[in-house]
């Protein structure tokens, strides 16, 4: 198709946005990305990337001189290609392509986007994203295969990470502290994949994730006084069910007198205290050496005169070297770990203290385990897309072979709104938990309302961004 003496505006391509329904500012972008616009944007972005000198794009004023160079380099591909355009079209297209030089290209927008907390892309043509718990498709594309890896190698390269047919997994971060994910051919069969799980610009509040519903303030209270208390702490729950927000939002209970050593694979906790040191695995050099593994951090950890060590997920055999720090006088640790229930979480750790390899009898494994633990906070997501504390549950002992515990609050529904929104309560199950006596050695006063059997109503959502 000819270009010439034609505009955008004037062909018929439908323009929604990004949810399909009508922005702030009036502002449309196109649902579908023509090849025509694609391949002139990338001349473009090529014509940049052969003029300008990258290492100066690093300077402060750098996204303004790049987008005066995309306009009046646009300005040149365009007049060759016979291509008009109107003042709002051109700045549009000066700003994707200097999201091409500057950012994640496509992604960029999403990325920017407070609301969106998660982006995931299945395939250069389609580009998910999460908004309030739900699932939306975008309109950004990519190119084809090629482009997604210039973006994966752009997020992968600043952190020492590498992605190839040798290494086709990885895990990184973005400058933020976003988590991303990305996967290859030939093992994502219909091309690249990133998923990104983005962190709010300002770390939640206990007080937010009460607004959110996730908890309510008696529940908030006694998170506060477990970790007062130095309580070993097991925060478990699906995939996306935030349990590194929580894990974020529990230790901002911690006292900034304490030292506090963080093991991640990647580092992504946002630590608010002053005496705080990140430590962070390594993969394998290309030639499979120099790995350093989660289980060798938690190992160094202890020589490092940490009060409390936080694991941000057990995954393997450092939940022994987790269980034995808990043991051995580092009280008030904690960890997350991905298990459907509470007692699927003492499975799972079980599990992966097996993965050690030390041979340790069954009955030794849950003996640690009953010892070293005292709570199971577990997270659930509703399809209403709130994340929600469902359990709260104590580690009492051992009985015979089995790992005794009971729960201390529960979250009970009880219907659902004419808005789709899950109806319930957190109810106190009215035990009176066994480590309510260190809460009390610990100077703390817990208020009657945190065990009343009458529970309290989470916050209402509507209108507010779901976590």
């Amino acid at each position: 198709m000819s270009l010439v003496n034609r505009t955008f505006s004037e062909r018929n391509v439908p323009r929604p946005t990004v949810d399909g329904q009508a922005r702030p500012n009036g502002e449309e972008r196109p649902s579908v990305r023509t090849n025509e616009l694609l391949d002139i944007k990338f001349k473009v972005h090529e014509k940049l990337v052969h003029d300008l000198d990258p290492a100066k794009l690093d300077a402060s004023e750098g996204r303004d001189r790049v987008r005066r160079s995309v306009e009046e380099a646009a300005d040149g591909v365009l007049a060759q290609e016979g291509v008009r355009l109107t003042r709002g079209e051109r700045l549009r297209l000066a700003s994707e392509i200097a999201d091409e030089v500057l950012g994640y290209g496509p992604l960029e927008p999403l990325l920017q986007d407070p609301t969106i907390t998660e982006v995931m892309v299945n395939r250069h043509d389609r580009v998910y994203y999460e908004r309030g718990g739900v699932l939306h498709l975008s309109d950004r594309v990519f190119k084809d295969d090629a482009h997604i890896m210039r973006i994966i190698e752009r997020i992968v390269a600043p952190i020492g990470r590498r992605i190839d047919e040798s290494s086709p997994m990885v895990d990184a971060r973005l400058p933020d502290g976003s988590r991303v994910n990305a996967i290859i051919p030939p093992l994502a069969v219909h091309g690249p994949s990133i998923t990104i799980r983005k962190f709010a610009r300002e770390p939640y509040t206990p007080e937010t994730l009460v607004s959110f519903g996730t908890m309510n303030a008696a529940i908030l209270e006694l998170l506060k006084a477990c970790i007062g208390a130095r309580l070993n702490i097991i925060i478990s729950g699906g995939t996306g069910t935030g349990k590194t927000t929580m894990l974020n939002v529990m230790s901002s209970f911690i006292s900034n007198r304490e030292r506090i050593v963080t093991i991640e694979d990647p580092a992504e906790l946002q630590i608010r205290q002053d005496d705080w040191v990140s430590l962070e695995t390594r993969p394998p050099n290309i030639e499979g050496k120099g790995e350093v593994m989660q289980r060798d951090l938690v190992r160094n950890a202890l020589r490092m005169r940490p009060d409390r060590i936080i694991v941000g997920e057990c995954r393997a055999g450092e939940a022994f070297d987790m269980l034995q720090a808990m043991n051995t006088g580092h009280d008030g640790s904690m960890t997350t770990i991905h298990a459907n229930t509470p007692r699927d979480a003492l499975a799972r750790i079980e599990d992966m203290v097996l993965m050690a390899r030390l041979d340790l009898p069954q009955r030794a494994v849950r003996e640690q385990i009953a010892s070293a633990i005292n709570v199971i906070v577990h997270l659930v997501r509703h399809r209403d897309g709130v994340r929600r504390i469902t359990n709260i549950a104590e580690i009492v002992g051992m009985e015979g072979q089995v790992v005794t515990m009971h729960d201390i609050y529960l979250f009970h529904q009880v219907g659902i709104d004419s808005e789709g929104k899950i109806v319930g309560q957190f109810k106190s199950t009215g035990i009176r938990p066994h480590f309510i006596e260190r809460i009390e050695l610990a100077g703390i006063t817990l208020s009657p309302a945190v065990f009343n059997l009458e529970g309290m109503a989470p916050t209402a959502t509507k209108g507010r961004e779901l976590w």
